[in-house]
């Protein structure tokens, strides 16, 4: 299935309908190389089409989406759902590894803050 041009909300009942007549089949994927106007709305519609999928017992899977919209998927939670195959983004902490040699200490006549 192929996704072009800016998705806005007018536009998801179609998607979801196309999404669910083929998830009868299995996975639907979903090329979204074409989709321009990465956003909320965007994420929107994607989200409620994997759910249509779901719904008609398939899932979908994204084919070739934008490195801006990978990355709003990444930050929303979504791209494991959506079949990006990449990890959600988390905490700095968990990223790197914290500096050893780098100490916190109080010198006398500091100002206080």
């Amino acid at each position: 299935m192929v996704v072009a041009g800016p998705i806005r909300s007018a536009d998801v009942p179609g998607l979801c309908d196309r999404v669910r007549r083929a998830a009868g089949r299995g996975d639907v994927v979903c090329d979204v190389s074409g989709v321009t106007g990465t956003g909320l709305a965007t994420v929107d519609a994607l989200a409620r089409m994997q759910l249509a999928a779901r719904r008609a017992g398939g899932r979908i899977r994204l084919r070739d989406p934008s490195p801006e919209l990978a990355l709003l998927l990444r930050l929303t939670g979504l791209a494991g759902t959506l079949g990006l195959g990449v990890e959600t983004l988390g905490d700095a902490e968990q990223r790197e590894p914290p500096l050893a040699e780098v100490q916190e200490a109080v010198e006398t006549g500091d100002p206080a803050l």
